[in-house]
């Protein structure tokens, strides 16, 4: 058992634990005694630290928006943040299988898209980045799928490009291919007019 007097490791290890449970069976599937058996921790400790399994999945979407803000939000260019996306999609695949789950049970809570992506997207288009022959909410949708591929679809990555989905190879080339096409996002806008 972790000892009790190391409150951060407590904390970390059970971050850790809940992040792969949840992954791996959704909010509703996931349980405490799993979590706290994975971590090496006694039950109570998840409610002694986060207040019960909601504090502790609450605690883990605050993490995926602490590294969702390290992405450049509204100054970088939009290539730029969707290649991180794919990159930490490789780096922390249990925590983008967490977002996607709670996705697909339509969550509240569950740090997907929300009204400023979309305001994002919308001044994003305003300034050319984006061509205005395609809804916003329509390429923001685009590329998010399209970022997820390699979490979404492991077996197609591996029958269609050879590459492993977890691999450094694979995010060099799925972060280039879609640079790419956001860039041709914004050119294909301007261009036609």
């Amino acid at each position: 058992m972790v000892d009790r007097r190391d409150p951060e490791r407590t904390r970390a290890r059970l971050l850790d634990a809940a992040l792969a449970e949840f992954a791996a069976h959704g909010r509703a599937g996931a349980r405490t005694s799993a979590i706290a058996a994975r971590a090496g921790v006694n039950k109570q400790l998840i409610s002694h630290h986060f207040g019960g399994k909601d504090g502790l999945y609450a605690a883990l979407v605050e993490r995926w928006e602490s590294t969702e803000a390290t992405y450049g939000g509204a100054d970088a260019p939009l290539a730029d943040v969707v290649a991180r996306y794919v990159e930490d999609g490789v780096a922390q695949r249990d925590l983008h299988r967490l977002l996607l789950r709670a996705s697909l049970e339509d969550a509240e809570q569950g740090g997907g898209l929300d009204a400023d992506d979309l305001t994002d997207m919308r001044r994003r288009q305003a300034a050319g980045e984006v061509t205005d022959k395609l809804d916003p909410a329509f390429v923001l949708l685009a590329l998010q799928a399209a970022a997820a591929a390699g979490v979404v679809f492991p077996g197609d990555v591996r029958r269609v490009t050879g590459l492993a989905p977890d691999g450094e190879r694979f995010a060099a080339w799925h972060a280039g291919q879609l640079r790419t096409l956001v860039e041709l996002l914004g050119a294909t806008g301007r261009m036609d007019e």
